[in-house]
Protein backbone atom coordinates (compact mmCIF):
# COMPACT_ATOMS: atom_id res chain seq x y z
CA UNK A 1 0.00 0.00 0.00
CA UNK A 2 1.30 3.68 -0.75
CA UNK A 3 0.81 6.82 1.15
CA UNK A 4 -1.03 8.72 -1.81
CA UNK A 5 -1.79 8.16 -5.07
CA UNK A 6 -2.74 10.88 -7.53
CA UNK A 7 -5.06 10.68 -10.61
CA UNK A 8 -4.56 13.42 -12.38
CA UNK A 9 -6.49 14.99 -15.52
CA UNK A 10 -2.43 16.32 -16.88
CA UNK A 11 0.85 15.66 -15.29
CA UNK A 12 3.70 18.36 -16.27
CA UNK A 13 6.51 16.43 -14.99
CA UNK A 14 9.12 18.89 -15.20
CA UNK A 15 11.57 15.38 -15.86
CA UNK A 16 14.43 15.18 -17.89
CA UNK A 17 12.13 14.78 -21.08
CA UNK A 18 9.84 17.52 -20.19
CA UNK A 19 6.87 15.20 -20.47
CA UNK A 20 3.39 16.06 -19.97
CA UNK A 21 1.47 13.17 -19.39
CA UNK A 22 -2.27 13.11 -20.32
CA UNK A 23 -4.69 11.29 -17.17
CA UNK A 24 -1.33 10.76 -15.79
CA UNK A 25 -1.28 9.50 -12.17
CA UNK A 26 1.69 9.47 -9.38
CA UNK A 27 1.90 7.12 -6.55
CA UNK A 28 3.52 8.86 -3.21
CA UNK A 29 5.51 6.24 -0.35
CA UNK A 30 7.34 7.17 2.49
CA UNK A 31 7.50 10.81 1.20
CA UNK A 32 8.99 10.03 -2.35
CA UNK A 33 7.22 9.33 -5.64
CA UNK A 34 7.53 5.58 -5.95
CA UNK A 35 5.65 5.75 -9.81
CA UNK A 36 4.48 8.05 -12.74
CA UNK A 37 2.70 7.28 -15.91
CA UNK A 38 -0.31 6.77 -17.34
CA UNK A 39 -3.21 5.64 -15.16
CA UNK A 40 -3.88 3.04 -17.47
CA UNK A 41 -0.57 1.51 -16.62
CA UNK A 42 -0.34 2.30 -12.58
CA UNK A 43 -3.99 2.05 -12.41
CA UNK A 44 -3.58 -1.69 -11.19
CA UNK A 45 -0.95 -1.53 -9.12
CA UNK A 46 -2.51 1.23 -6.97
CA UNK A 47 -6.03 2.23 -7.78
CA UNK A 48 -7.52 1.74 -4.52
CA UNK A 49 -4.41 0.54 -2.23
CA UNK A 50 -3.83 3.87 -1.24
CA UNK A 51 -4.03 5.46 1.94
CA UNK A 52 -5.07 8.35 0.66
CA UNK A 53 -6.56 8.86 -2.66
CA UNK A 54 -6.67 12.19 -4.40
CA UNK A 55 -8.96 12.82 -7.56
CA UNK A 56 -7.33 15.49 -9.55
CA UNK A 57 -8.85 14.50 -12.93
CA UNK A 58 -9.97 18.09 -13.51
CA UNK A 59 -6.43 19.58 -12.21
CA UNK A 60 -3.20 19.72 -14.03
CA UNK A 61 -0.69 18.18 -11.46
CA UNK A 62 2.90 19.74 -11.41
CA UNK A 63 5.60 20.03 -9.10
CA UNK A 64 5.67 22.32 -6.14
CA UNK A 65 6.61 26.20 -7.07
CA UNK A 66 10.33 27.41 -5.81
CA UNK A 67 10.16 30.91 -4.78
CA UNK A 68 13.90 32.34 -5.14
CA UNK A 69 13.35 35.63 -2.89
CA UNK A 70 10.97 36.07 -0.19
CA UNK A 71 11.34 38.27 2.80
CA UNK A 72 8.61 37.16 5.25
CA UNK A 73 8.24 39.57 7.83
CA UNK A 74 7.46 42.09 4.92
CA UNK A 75 3.54 40.23 4.18
CA UNK A 76 1.96 42.43 6.37
CA UNK A 77 3.20 45.56 4.68
CA UNK A 78 1.36 45.64 1.54
CA UNK A 79 0.44 48.94 0.23
CA UNK A 80 2.73 50.54 2.60
CA UNK A 81 5.27 51.70 0.47
CA UNK A 82 3.79 52.47 -2.99
CA UNK A 83 4.62 54.73 -5.55
CA UNK A 84 8.27 55.08 -4.57
CA UNK A 85 11.73 54.49 -5.66
CA UNK A 86 13.81 51.78 -4.16
CA UNK A 87 15.80 54.03 -1.75
CA UNK A 88 13.03 56.35 -0.29
CA UNK A 89 11.10 53.19 -0.30
CA UNK A 90 13.69 51.40 1.73
CA UNK A 91 14.72 54.58 4.21
CA UNK A 92 11.10 56.19 5.07
CA UNK A 93 8.85 52.72 5.04
CA UNK A 94 10.31 49.57 4.72
CA UNK A 95 13.02 50.02 7.10
CA UNK A 96 11.03 51.99 9.77
CA UNK A 97 8.69 49.70 10.05
CA UNK A 98 10.61 46.53 10.24
CA UNK A 99 13.18 48.32 12.42
CA UNK A 100 10.22 48.42 14.85
CA UNK A 101 8.41 45.31 14.53
CA UNK A 102 8.07 43.29 17.45
CA UNK A 103 9.31 39.71 17.27
CA UNK A 104 5.51 38.53 17.78
CA UNK A 105 4.74 41.01 14.71
CA UNK A 106 7.59 39.20 13.04
CA UNK A 107 6.80 35.97 14.21
CA UNK A 108 2.82 37.06 12.70
CA UNK A 109 3.95 38.02 9.31
CA UNK A 110 6.21 35.52 8.85
CA UNK A 111 3.28 33.02 8.94
CA UNK A 112 0.91 34.93 7.23
CA UNK A 113 3.39 35.00 4.27
CA UNK A 114 3.79 30.98 4.89
CA UNK A 115 -0.04 30.52 4.58
CA UNK A 116 -0.21 32.66 1.49
CA UNK A 117 2.86 30.88 -0.51
CA UNK A 118 1.17 27.83 0.46
CA UNK A 119 -2.26 28.25 -0.74
CA UNK A 120 -0.74 29.24 -3.85
CA UNK A 121 1.47 26.62 -4.52
CA UNK A 122 4.86 27.38 -3.38
CA UNK A 123 6.43 24.30 -1.90
CA UNK A 124 10.02 25.56 -1.63
CA UNK A 125 11.37 29.05 -0.86
CA UNK A 126 14.82 31.16 -0.31
CA UNK A 127 14.34 33.83 2.70
CA UNK A 128 16.30 36.60 2.06
CA UNK A 129 17.60 37.95 4.87
CA UNK A 130 16.64 37.71 8.83
CA UNK A 131 17.66 39.52 11.87
CA UNK A 132 17.79 39.05 15.56
CA UNK A 133 14.89 41.36 16.77
CA UNK A 134 12.53 39.05 14.69
CA UNK A 135 12.91 35.87 16.47
CA UNK A 136 14.40 34.03 14.27
CA UNK A 137 14.12 30.76 15.58
CA UNK A 138 10.23 30.95 16.23
CA UNK A 139 9.97 31.87 12.69
CA UNK A 140 11.89 28.91 11.47
CA UNK A 141 10.12 26.64 13.85
CA UNK A 142 6.78 27.88 12.20
CA UNK A 143 8.35 27.16 9.07
CA UNK A 144 9.46 23.79 9.81
CA UNK A 145 5.37 23.55 11.22
CA UNK A 146 3.99 24.49 7.94
CA UNK A 147 4.97 21.91 6.08
CA UNK A 148 7.30 24.12 3.68
CA UNK A 149 10.80 23.38 2.82
CA UNK A 150 12.89 26.59 3.02
CA UNK A 151 16.65 28.19 3.00
CA UNK A 152 16.68 30.39 5.68
CA UNK A 153 19.14 33.47 5.10
CA UNK A 154 20.34 34.98 8.25
CA UNK A 155 21.28 38.90 7.47
CA UNK A 156 24.52 39.75 8.00
CA UNK A 157 26.06 43.39 8.18
CA UNK A 158 29.05 45.57 9.70
CA UNK A 159 27.69 48.76 7.69
CA UNK A 160 24.61 51.07 7.99
CA UNK A 161 24.39 52.64 4.20
CA UNK A 162 22.83 51.38 1.28
CA UNK A 163 25.03 52.33 -2.41
CA UNK A 164 25.97 55.94 -1.56
CA UNK A 165 23.53 56.96 1.20
CA UNK A 166 24.86 56.47 3.89
CA UNK A 167 23.76 55.63 7.56
CA UNK A 168 19.97 55.36 6.28
CA UNK A 169 18.96 51.81 7.61
CA UNK A 170 16.77 51.97 10.46
CA UNK A 171 18.57 51.74 13.70
CA UNK A 172 16.34 48.91 14.79
CA UNK A 173 18.13 46.70 12.35
CA UNK A 174 21.64 47.25 12.90
CA UNK A 175 23.68 44.62 13.98
CA UNK A 176 27.42 44.19 13.86
CA UNK A 177 29.61 41.72 11.64
CA UNK A 178 30.51 39.73 14.56
CA UNK A 179 27.20 39.80 16.35
CA UNK A 180 25.48 38.72 12.76
CA UNK A 181 27.89 36.13 11.67
CA UNK A 182 27.51 34.57 15.14
CA UNK A 183 23.84 34.38 14.96
CA UNK A 184 23.99 33.00 11.13
CA UNK A 185 26.52 29.84 12.68
CA UNK A 186 24.25 29.46 15.87
CA UNK A 187 21.32 29.34 13.52
CA UNK A 188 23.25 26.75 10.86
CA UNK A 189 24.61 24.73 13.86
CA UNK A 190 20.63 24.08 15.23
CA UNK A 191 18.69 23.88 12.58
CA UNK A 192 20.90 23.20 8.83
CA UNK A 193 19.30 19.92 7.69
CA UNK A 194 16.23 19.67 9.85
CA UNK A 195 13.95 16.79 8.30
CA UNK A 196 15.74 17.13 5.26
CA UNK A 197 13.23 20.70 4.91
CA UNK A 198 15.16 23.94 6.61
CA UNK A 199 18.48 24.96 5.90
CA UNK A 200 20.46 28.42 6.78
CA UNK A 201 21.72 30.50 4.47
CA UNK A 202 24.08 33.83 5.17
CA UNK A 203 22.14 36.96 3.29
CA UNK A 204 25.06 39.39 3.19
CA UNK A 205 23.12 43.06 3.02
CA UNK A 206 23.60 45.00 -0.20
CA UNK A 207 27.21 46.90 -1.02
CA UNK A 208 27.23 49.92 1.35
CA UNK A 209 26.08 48.11 4.00
CA UNK A 210 28.98 44.86 4.50
CA UNK A 211 32.49 45.73 4.17
CA UNK A 212 34.73 43.94 2.00
CA UNK A 213 36.44 42.37 4.56
CA UNK A 214 33.55 40.72 5.88
CA UNK A 215 32.16 39.93 2.61
CA UNK A 216 35.21 37.68 1.86
CA UNK A 217 34.73 36.15 5.48
CA UNK A 218 31.05 35.02 4.54
CA UNK A 219 32.42 33.67 1.06
CA UNK A 220 34.75 31.27 3.12
CA UNK A 221 32.91 30.65 6.27
CA UNK A 222 29.93 29.11 3.41
CA UNK A 223 32.40 27.44 1.66
CA UNK A 224 33.62 25.66 4.93
CA UNK A 225 29.71 24.76 6.11
CA UNK A 226 28.97 23.73 2.26
CA UNK A 227 26.01 26.19 2.00
CA UNK A 228 24.38 29.17 0.35
CA UNK A 229 24.65 32.59 -0.14
CA UNK A 230 21.86 34.88 -1.12
CA UNK A 231 22.47 38.95 -1.49
CA UNK A 232 20.32 41.84 -3.53
CA UNK A 233 22.33 43.15 -6.57
CA UNK A 234 22.37 45.28 -9.21
CA UNK A 235 18.58 45.87 -8.62
CA UNK A 236 19.05 50.00 -9.46
CA UNK A 237 21.31 52.53 -11.00
CA UNK A 238 22.68 53.32 -8.08
CA UNK A 239 23.88 50.19 -7.41
CA UNK A 240 25.86 50.75 -9.72
CA UNK A 241 27.46 53.83 -9.44
CA UNK A 242 27.99 52.54 -5.97
CA UNK A 243 30.52 49.41 -6.49
CA UNK A 244 32.03 51.41 -9.55
CA UNK A 245 32.81 54.95 -7.90
CA UNK A 246 34.12 53.34 -4.73
CA UNK A 247 35.70 50.18 -6.12
CA UNK A 248 36.18 50.46 -9.63
CA UNK A 249 34.05 47.12 -10.70
CA UNK A 250 30.79 46.96 -11.70
CA UNK A 251 28.30 45.02 -9.25
CA UNK A 252 29.05 41.35 -10.54
CA UNK A 253 32.38 42.13 -11.17
CA UNK A 254 32.45 43.09 -7.48
CA UNK A 255 30.78 40.49 -6.23
CA UNK A 256 33.03 38.10 -7.73
CA UNK A 257 36.12 40.38 -6.63
CA UNK A 258 35.03 39.54 -2.52
CA UNK A 259 34.69 35.80 -3.21
CA UNK A 260 30.73 36.32 -4.12
CA UNK A 261 29.72 34.22 -7.01
CA UNK A 262 29.34 30.73 -7.92
CA UNK A 263 27.39 27.35 -7.27
CA UNK A 264 26.50 28.09 -4.03
CA UNK A 265 25.03 31.84 -4.38
CA UNK A 266 21.77 33.12 -5.81
CA UNK A 267 22.11 37.01 -6.55
CA UNK A 268 18.50 38.96 -6.44
CA UNK A 269 17.49 41.74 -9.67
CA UNK A 270 20.52 41.84 -11.56
CA UNK A 271 18.52 44.28 -13.42
CA UNK A 272 21.50 46.63 -14.52
CA UNK A 273 24.28 44.47 -15.74
CA UNK A 274 26.73 44.19 -18.93
CA UNK A 275 27.48 41.96 -21.25
CA UNK A 276 30.30 41.17 -19.67
CA UNK A 277 28.63 40.50 -16.71
CA UNK A 278 26.00 37.97 -17.62
CA UNK A 279 29.04 36.11 -19.04
CA UNK A 280 30.82 36.18 -15.63
CA UNK A 281 27.72 34.96 -14.09
CA UNK A 282 27.42 32.31 -16.24
CA UNK A 283 30.93 31.28 -16.02
CA UNK A 284 31.08 30.92 -12.64
CA UNK A 285 28.01 29.22 -12.31
CA UNK A 286 26.01 32.02 -10.39
CA UNK A 287 22.26 31.78 -10.01
CA UNK A 288 20.30 35.04 -10.13
CA UNK A 289 16.81 35.17 -9.06
CA UNK A 290 14.79 37.32 -11.22
CA UNK A 291 11.73 39.76 -9.45
CA UNK A 292 9.61 41.22 -11.91
CA UNK A 293 7.04 42.09 -10.50
CA UNK A 294 9.33 43.75 -7.58
CA UNK A 295 11.16 45.75 -10.18
CA UNK A 296 8.19 46.98 -12.63
CA UNK A 297 6.11 48.23 -9.28
CA UNK A 298 9.38 50.03 -8.17
CA UNK A 299 10.14 51.27 -11.75
CA UNK A 300 13.70 49.59 -10.93
CA UNK A 301 13.69 48.46 -14.82
CA UNK A 302 13.48 44.68 -16.50
CA UNK A 303 16.33 42.32 -15.92
CA UNK A 304 18.00 40.78 -19.18
CA UNK A 305 16.26 37.53 -18.55
CA UNK A 306 16.48 36.65 -22.29
CA UNK A 307 20.01 37.41 -22.66
CA UNK A 308 21.16 35.66 -19.22
CA UNK A 309 19.34 32.68 -20.49
CA UNK A 310 21.20 32.24 -24.04
CA UNK A 311 23.97 32.82 -21.71
CA UNK A 312 23.85 29.92 -20.01
CA UNK A 313 22.77 31.49 -16.62
CA UNK A 314 20.24 29.27 -14.63
CA UNK A 315 17.55 32.39 -13.95
CA UNK A 316 15.44 31.44 -10.97
CA UNK A 317 11.92 33.07 -10.34
CA UNK A 318 11.27 35.53 -6.99
CA UNK A 319 8.11 37.69 -5.91
CA UNK A 320 10.57 39.38 -3.38
CA UNK A 321 7.75 41.30 -0.58
CA UNK A 322 4.57 42.30 0.47
CA UNK A 323 5.49 46.37 -0.08
CA UNK A 324 7.18 45.65 -3.29
CA UNK A 325 4.67 42.84 -4.72
CA UNK A 326 1.82 42.97 -2.76
CA UNK A 327 1.77 39.21 -2.96
CA UNK A 328 3.50 36.21 -3.06
CA UNK A 329 1.87 34.21 -6.05
CA UNK A 330 4.70 32.53 -7.63
CA UNK A 331 1.88 31.26 -10.27
CA UNK A 332 1.11 35.11 -10.87
CA UNK A 333 4.20 35.91 -10.95
CA UNK A 334 4.98 33.53 -14.21
CA UNK A 335 2.94 35.35 -16.46
CA UNK A 336 4.41 38.37 -15.68
CA UNK A 337 7.64 37.39 -16.22
CA UNK A 338 7.16 35.95 -19.38
CA UNK A 339 5.19 38.85 -20.89
CA UNK A 340 8.02 41.61 -19.69
CA UNK A 341 10.30 40.01 -21.32
CA UNK A 342 8.35 39.85 -24.63
CA UNK A 343 7.71 43.23 -24.57
CA UNK A 344 11.30 44.17 -23.29
CA UNK A 345 12.57 42.53 -26.78
CA UNK A 346 9.60 43.59 -29.11
CA UNK A 347 9.74 39.89 -29.95
CA UNK A 348 7.24 37.17 -28.92
CA UNK A 349 8.99 34.25 -29.66
CA UNK A 350 11.68 35.47 -27.58
CA UNK A 351 10.27 33.84 -23.83
CA UNK A 352 7.98 31.08 -23.67
CA UNK A 353 5.79 29.35 -21.28
CA UNK A 354 7.94 26.63 -20.58
CA UNK A 355 10.75 28.59 -20.13
CA UNK A 356 9.40 30.28 -17.32
CA UNK A 357 7.63 27.53 -15.89
CA UNK A 358 11.27 25.55 -15.64
CA UNK A 359 12.44 29.10 -13.70
CA UNK A 360 9.95 28.36 -10.58
CA UNK A 361 10.43 24.88 -10.69
CA UNK A 362 13.42 22.90 -11.70
CA UNK A 363 16.36 25.70 -12.21
CA UNK A 364 15.00 27.17 -8.20
CA UNK A 365 15.66 23.68 -6.78
CA UNK A 366 18.79 23.49 -8.69
CA UNK A 367 19.99 27.15 -7.33
CA UNK A 368 19.17 25.97 -4.40
CA UNK A 369 21.06 22.82 -4.27
CA UNK A 370 18.11 20.61 -4.39
CA UNK A 371 17.59 19.93 -8.19
CA UNK A 372 17.80 16.01 -7.00
CA UNK A 373 15.53 16.01 -4.56
CA UNK A 374 12.82 18.35 -5.66
CA UNK A 375 11.60 20.71 -8.66
CA UNK A 376 10.59 17.81 -10.56
CA UNK A 377 7.94 14.96 -10.93
CA UNK A 378 10.27 11.60 -10.86
CA UNK A 379 10.67 8.25 -9.48
CA UNK A 380 13.25 9.21 -6.23
CA UNK A 381 12.38 12.64 -5.18
CA UNK A 382 11.00 13.95 -2.96
CA UNK A 383 6.70 14.38 -3.33
CA UNK A 384 6.37 18.12 -3.50
CA UNK A 385 3.48 18.15 -5.49
CA UNK A 386 0.74 20.70 -6.57
CA UNK A 387 -2.96 20.38 -7.82
CA UNK A 388 -4.30 23.41 -9.94
CA UNK A 389 -7.70 23.01 -10.83
CA UNK A 390 -8.77 23.24 -14.80
CA UNK A 391 -11.94 22.81 -14.27
CA UNK A 392 -12.88 26.97 -14.62
CA UNK A 393 -13.90 29.14 -17.23
CA UNK A 394 -10.65 31.26 -17.62
CA UNK A 395 -8.60 27.61 -17.96
CA UNK A 396 -10.99 26.15 -20.53
CA UNK A 397 -10.73 24.39 -22.72
CA UNK A 398 -7.52 23.20 -21.75
CA UNK A 399 -5.42 22.54 -25.21
CA UNK A 400 -2.32 23.43 -23.42
CA UNK A 401 -1.88 22.76 -20.04
CA UNK A 402 1.40 24.88 -19.85
CA UNK A 403 0.00 27.47 -21.50
CA UNK A 404 -2.38 27.86 -19.30
CA UNK A 405 -0.40 27.51 -16.36
CA UNK A 406 1.71 30.51 -17.08
CA UNK A 407 -0.87 32.85 -18.67
CA UNK A 408 -4.18 32.04 -17.26
CA UNK A 409 -3.98 30.56 -14.17
CA UNK A 410 -3.77 32.15 -10.48
CA UNK A 411 -2.44 30.82 -7.18
CA UNK A 412 -6.05 30.61 -6.53
CA UNK A 413 -6.40 27.51 -8.73
CA UNK A 414 -3.97 25.45 -6.84
CA UNK A 415 -6.29 23.26 -4.83
CA UNK A 416 -4.12 20.50 -3.17
CA UNK A 417 -0.53 20.97 -2.59
CA UNK A 418 2.03 17.81 -1.28
CA UNK A 419 5.32 18.53 0.45
CA UNK A 420 7.76 15.87 1.25
CA UNK A 421 5.03 13.59 0.86
CA UNK A 422 2.59 15.08 3.27
CA UNK A 423 -0.87 16.74 2.64
CA UNK A 424 -0.58 20.34 3.45
CA UNK A 425 -3.36 21.80 1.61
CA UNK A 426 -6.35 19.63 0.62
CA UNK A 427 -8.91 21.22 -1.45
CA UNK A 428 -8.23 24.66 -0.39
CA UNK A 429 -7.74 24.02 2.97
CA UNK A 430 -4.38 24.27 4.70
CA UNK A 431 -3.76 21.53 7.63
CA UNK A 432 -0.27 22.94 8.81
CA UNK A 433 -1.52 26.36 9.63
CA UNK A 434 -5.05 27.75 11.33
CA UNK A 435 -5.82 30.02 8.87
CA UNK A 436 -8.34 32.29 10.81
CA UNK A 437 -5.95 32.76 13.85
CA UNK A 438 -3.08 34.02 11.52
CA UNK A 439 -5.45 36.43 9.83
CA UNK A 440 -6.48 37.60 12.97
CA UNK A 441 -2.99 38.06 14.37
CA UNK A 442 -2.03 40.16 11.47
CA UNK A 443 -5.25 42.13 11.43
CA UNK A 444 -4.20 43.09 15.02
CA UNK A 445 -0.90 43.49 15.25
CA UNK A 446 -0.53 45.36 11.91
CA UNK A 447 -2.84 48.14 13.63
CA UNK A 448 -1.06 48.35 16.75
CA UNK A 449 2.28 48.21 14.18
CA UNK A 450 1.17 51.11 12.37
CA UNK A 451 -0.24 53.32 14.73
CA UNK A 452 3.46 53.00 16.71
CA UNK A 453 5.37 54.03 13.40
CA UNK A 454 2.77 56.53 11.72
CA UNK A 455 3.46 54.66 9.30
CA UNK A 456 0.38 53.07 6.90
CA UNK A 457 -2.13 54.31 9.44
CA UNK A 458 -4.18 55.51 6.28
CA UNK A 459 -4.06 54.21 3.04
CA UNK A 460 -2.17 56.43 -0.04
CA UNK A 461 -4.95 56.52 -2.00
CA UNK A 462 -6.80 59.80 -3.85
CA UNK A 463 -10.20 59.04 -3.22
CA UNK A 464 -11.32 59.45 0.11
CA UNK A 465 -12.79 56.19 2.58
CA UNK A 466 -15.94 57.12 4.03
Amino acid sequence: MVDIYVRGGFIITMDKNRRVIRRGCVAISNGCIEAVGKCDSLDKDYKGRAAEEIDATRSIVMPGLVDTHVHLVQGMLKACANYLRLIPWLRDRVWPLQGSMTSDEALAAAALTMLEMIKTGTTTFLETGMVGRYGVDRIVETIHRSGLRAAVARHVMDMTGYALEEGILHPGLVESGEESMKDTERLYNKFHGWDGRIFIWFGPRTPGAVSVDLYREISAKAKELKTGITMHLAEVREDVEYTVKIFGRRPVEFAHWVGLTGPNVVLVHTVWVSDDEVKLLARTGTHVSHNPSSNAKLGSGIARVVDMVREGVNVTLGCDGGPSNDNYDLVEEMKIAALLQTVSKGDPTVFRAEDVLEMATINGARALGLEEHVGSIEVGKKADIITINYWDPKLMPLNDPVSHVVYAASGNDVRDVIIDGKVVMRDRRVLTLNEDEVLRNVERMSRELFERTGICREPDIMWPIT
